[in-house]
């Protein structure tokens, strides 16, 4: 059996990210998704909490299939003790999937193989855009999955945005 890991901020989880866990799926038996950067929410950057981001993960993989573990991993701010960390707060796993250079290089050197997968529509498919179409009432539906967007929703998602991106100057 082999284990992949995983990790993304998900603010929100979207078809990018869902695309790069199909192909890891085809690859692994287990999948651990470790949502990163825990301790954040209603912010920009991190408007969700962890558990919301941990309840889009689990209704979107009900899609793919595949036995998943999303785990809340709270940033350190110690890089070279990130992956011990890490470690400590997942299920083991074989296989690292990533882009983030810095993510690659911290796991390569405490001899973890690691896989980059292709990204998809990165400009399009990107948290930073989906906040910003959340915020300007444009369509940002279409550029996640559909249990993903009734998550939002239902947790009053662009709402919230909508409300940390406002000012009190008048």
């Amino acid at each position: 059996m082999t284990r992949g890991f995983y990790i993304g901020r998900f603010q929100p989880y979207h078809i990018g990210h869902h695309t790069v866990i199909e192909q890891i799926a085809s690859e692994v038996d287990e999948l651990v998704i470790g949502v990163g950067s825990a301790q954040f929410s209603h912010e920009i950057e991190n408007p969700f909490t962890a558990g919301e981001r941990v309840m889009m993960i689990s209704a979107a993989m009900k899609e793919i299939g595949i036995p998943f573990y999303a785990i809340p991993i709270e940033d350190l701010r110690r890089n070279a003790l990130w992956v011990s960390h890490v470690y400590s707060m997942t299920p083991y796993f074989d296989v690292v999937y990533s882009n983030n250079p810095l993510v690659i290089r911290l796991f390569s050197e405490m001899g973890m193989k690691v896989r980059t997968m292709p990204m998809v529509m990165r400009k399009t498919l990107s948290g930073t855009e989906i906040r910003h179409r959340m915020i300007e009432d444009e369509d940002w539906q279409s550029l996640v999955p559909g249990r993903v967007a009734e998550e939002i929703d239902r947790i009053r998602g662009v709402e919230r945005m909508k409300q940390i991106a406002s000012s009190d100057v008048i």
